[in-house]
């Protein structure tokens, strides 16, 4: 299974992402440059976090014009796997892959720190080695994770299963609608995330609840082509 982290000025949770998925799972990954016109190759696609275009106009307003990202799009309309972390979460909704946005911060002030979240829905690939109402331990590092969106899109992510994680109850750290910390698209193969997974690989990063996510679209990739565990 081929992992592409996608690079843009500014990003700087791309190390952080290639490095679980090369120690989480043992997959090839490749960096990839905003500027790249071809992911064909890849299998899983991961928007990492950071400060693309130094987050000016608004987080992810520009990075979504990159080349790279009609490759994204095609990406996900072929089924492909894709995972937007912190920044990349908003830059898929910017892009129209996920709806909502993500405004500052209800105290507007950037929190970075553990958090604990529900598991929703454990039914996406990037979630089906957890256990449906678990609570687990991923951190946040970010100033505009407030998610947002209006009462009819909140009913239809509701209704579809569409809310992914949530900030356990009494403990939403940014004023999130619903709590939400984490959404899917309608097909379940997009998922866009605040809290960081690949910061929550090992104990000695203060938990390893953030390695599931990337056992399981290995796992879900190795069901979809028929693959054994070894390969």
């Amino acid at each position: 299974m081929r992992f592409a982290v996608i690079v843009f000025p500014g990003s700087n949770c791309d190390i952080d992402c290639y490095k679980a998925v090369e120690e989480t799972i043992g997959q090839p990954v490749d960096y990839v440059w905003h500027t790249a016109t071809d992911l064909s190759a890849y299998d899983a696609i991961i928007v990492p976090g950071g400060f693309s275009y130094g987050d000016y106009l608004r987080c992810g307003a520009i990075a979504r014009f990159a080349p790279v990202m009609n490759e994204v799009r095609k990406a996900a309309e072929e089924g492909k796997y894709v995972l937007g972390i912190c920044n990349g979460f908003q830059i898929l909704t910017e892009a129209g892959l996920l709806p909502g946005v993500l405004l500052r911060n209800r105290e507007l002030k950037f929190r970075c720190h553990p958090a604990l979240l529900e598991v929703v829905n454990n039914e996406t690939p990037f979630t089906r080695d957890y256990a449906k109402g678990e609570i687990v331990n991923i951190p946040i590092a970010h100033g505009e994770g407030n998610y947002y969106c209006d009462e009819e899109t909140l009913a239809k992510l509701e209704a579809n299963g569409q809310v992914v994680f949530r900030y356990k109850a009494g403990e939403n750290p940014n004023g999130s609608v619903s709590d939400i910390a984490g959404i899917c698209n309608e097909g379940r193969n997009v998922v866009g995330m605040m809290p960081h997974p690949e910061r929550a690989v090992s104990e000695l990063l203060g938990s390893s609840d953030g390695k599931r996510m990337f056992t399981s679209v290995l796992s879900a990739w190795r069901e979809r082509h028929g693959a054994t565990v070894n390969g």
